[in-house]
C-alpha cells in the first residue's frame, strides 16, 4: 500500500479513478475525496447508473448510435427525415450535430476512421452496414460528416468509391467552414450548424 494513504479501499478507489482518461492522479484523489463525502444513497445511485450503463447500453442495429433498445429514438422517430443519412466517425459526433438543431435526418455511426498507423482498416468500420443502408433503397443523400484530417478525408474518398454505384444518390460534406485537421466533436455548435446547412457537393479531387 502507498505508504501516503492508511487505507487499502481508498487506494484501490484512487487506482480505478485514475485509470479514467484525462484523469491523473492527483484528479483521482480529489474525485475519491469527493465521494467519500457525498451521501451513501447517492454514491449508491451513482454506482448503480456505471453498473447499468455497462450491462444494459446497446448499439442501434440500424445506425450503431447508443440506445437504451433495439432501434435508436434517433432512427426510431417518425419525424425524421429518412432520405437523408449522416455519416460520422463516433457517438460524439453525433451528440455534437444534434445539439445545433439544424439536421433533421438520420445518422450512421462509423465507429472510427480509416488508420494504417492505429490498425483500422475498411472491415473494421461499418462501412459494409452503410453501403447496405443504400442500397435497400430510400436513401437519397449520404452526407459525409468526418473530420477534416487526413483520416477523415481518405475515409470519405474510400466511402464515395463504395456508393458511386447507385444512381441518383447526392453525396454531399460540411462545407469547410471547418478547420483542417479540426475534430468534429470540438467544433463550436454554431460553426458546425452553418456547415451542415451549407453543405456542399462531395469531389473525389477535393
Amino acid at each position: 500500500m502507498d505508504q501516503h494513504y492508511s487505507s487499502e479501499l481508498f487506494e484501490h478507489a484512487v487506482d480505478e479513478f485514475s485509470k479514467l482518461p484525462g484523469i491523473g492522479r492527483r484528479s483521482a484523489l480529489r474525485l475519491v475525496l469527493h465521494v467519500l463525502r457525498m451521501d451513501a444513497g447517492a454514491v449508491e445511485s451513482f454506482a448503480d447508473a456505471v453498473v447499468r450503463l455497462r450491462r444494459d447500453v446497446r448499439y442501434c442495429k440500424v445506425c450503431h448510435n447508443i440506445s437504451d433498445t433495439e432501434v435508436c429514438n434517433i432512427c426510431g422517430n417518425p419525424l425524421r427525415d429518412r432520405t437523408m443519412v449522416c455519416v460520422v466517425e463516433n457517438i460524439q459526433d453525433v451528440m455534437a450535430i444534434e445539439a445545433t438543431g439544424q439536421y433533421r435526418g438520420l445518422y450512421h455511426v462509423l465507429g472510427g476512421v480509416i488508420s494504417p498507423i492505429d490498425g483500422l482498416g475498411p472491415s473494421d468500420l461499418e462501412i459494409q452496414s452503410l453501403v447496405d443502408r443504400v442500397a435497400a433503397g430510400g436513401v437519397s443523400e449520404v452526407i459525409l460528416a468526418l473530420s477534416s484530417t487526413m483520416e477523415g478525408d481518405t475515409t470519405n474518398f474510400y466511402i464515395s468509391r463504395r456508393l458511386s454505384s447507385f444512381d441518383g444518390l447526392r453525396l454531399t460534406v460540411l462545407a469547410r467552414g471547418l478547420s483542417v485537421n479540426d475534430e468534429l466533436q470540438y467544433t463550436d455548435e454554431v460553426t458546425l450548424g452553418r456547415s451542415i446547412v451549407n453543405r456542399v457537393d462531395f469531389s473525389m479531387g477535393m
